[in-house]
């Protein structure tokens, strides 16, 4: 009776979950058109209200005006190209105004498939076959619930945000995202302060700009806020990213440790490069991806591997410490 009892209670929760699911994704577009105008606000007062009281603004001016372009030019990315899907056509980077120009000695190699293999240890991905979708797909896949398909290095759904999955043809763009977007937030904070005392009437001095004294003070503390919360949610990003994960996969070696450490034995990630090397993997900047500058200009770029092959420590094809049967996979909703 116990055991029939937790099983409805777990069903109860798995339905709750797919209506929550089915909700957050419908709302996707309202979330990201809220998003864009809070953003749009916020760029308005910034120029209007704190940019003319900066020094040297022949420095300043640019300074914020790339920051800012790199902020929604990477949401923009990040909310229209593709995670990419086990499914879809092998890709080549486009050749337009928004696209990086790789190194020269970079440019011979081919345009799809896997680079660095060069000067790395790339091997061909194994592959599994989903029991959700029934597709054939590499190693570091997992298959999104909500989207119901299988996604390439699959971090997470994010629906509230950029309303789709952050996977292997965009998570570049969605960490920068994050990074500028802490950048923004702290100059707004760092630089408005003194607006704000204006704006609250405390030196008694009316209010000289075209904006609303109200918005001004309302995307403040908007600012404020984004700034502490989007800061640990980056530098967590960016911690996973320098160990050569990603969400989903930080959990699962959480487990693998867990297991190979009641064994006396020693979790290693076999993707797990180094944090420089796994940074400029994830970035595909270096000798043999694109030059380092591509992280200061909304560029697009393309990842250094189709997703089918990954670049591991020498001589360690599979991570060490798990042994076979222990891999964990995606839930079974009929459990």
């Amino acid at each position: 009776m116990p055991q029939w009892c937790t099983r409805q209670v777990f069903r109860c929760f798995k339905c709750l979950e797919r209506f929550a699911d089915r909700l957050t994704g419908a709302a996707g577009p309202v979330f990201v058109t809220l998003a864009v105008g809070l953003l749009s606000t916020g760029l308005f007062c910034f120029v209007e209200v704190i940019l003319p009281s900066l020094p040297w603004p022949w420095l300043t001016t640019p300074i914020c005006l790339l920051i800012a372009l790199n902020l929604f030019a990477h949401y923009y990315y990040v909310c229209t190209i593709s995670p990419g899907f086990v499914n879809d056509p092998p890709r080549s980077p486009g050749t337009g105004l928004l696209w990086a120009k790789r190194r020269d000695g970079a440019r011979a190699r081919p345009l799809t498939g896997v680079r660095w293999s060069e000067d790395l240890h790339v091997t061909r991905a194994a592959t599994s076959r989903c029991r959700k979708c029934g597709q054939t797909r590499p190693e570091r896949s997992h298959h999104c619930r909500i989207c119901n398909r299988c996604v390439l290095k699959y971090d997470h759904h994010c629906p509230v945000r950029i309303n789709q999955c952050v996977g292997l043809h965009n998570e570049r763009h969605f960490v920068l995202f994050m990074v500028y977007l802490v950048v923004a937030s702290f100059c707004y904070a760092f630089f408005g302060w003194k607006h704000v005392l204006v704006g609250l009437g405390w030196f008694n001095e009316p209010w000289p700009h075209f904006a609303p004294p109200m918005a001004f003070l309302l995307t403040y503390i908007l600012a404020v806020v984004l700034c502490l919360a989007v800061s640990a949610m980056a530098g967590w990003h960016l911690y996973m990213v320098a160990g050569g994960e990603t969400s989903v996969e930080t959990q699962d070696h959480e487990h693998y440790r867990k297991i190979a450490k009641q064994r006396g034995e020693t979790f290693v990630n076999c993707y797990d490069l180094g944090w420089r090397k796994n940074l400029e993997l994830f970035f595909n900047i270096g000798p043999n991806g694109y030059p380092t500058y591509t992280l200061l200009l909304p560029l697009r770029i393309e990842p250094y591997t189709d997703g089918r092959a990954w670049a591991r420590r020498p001589g360690i094809e599979q991570h060490l410490g798990v042994r076979p049967g222990e891999e964990l996979t995606d839930e079974d909703d009929e459990n």
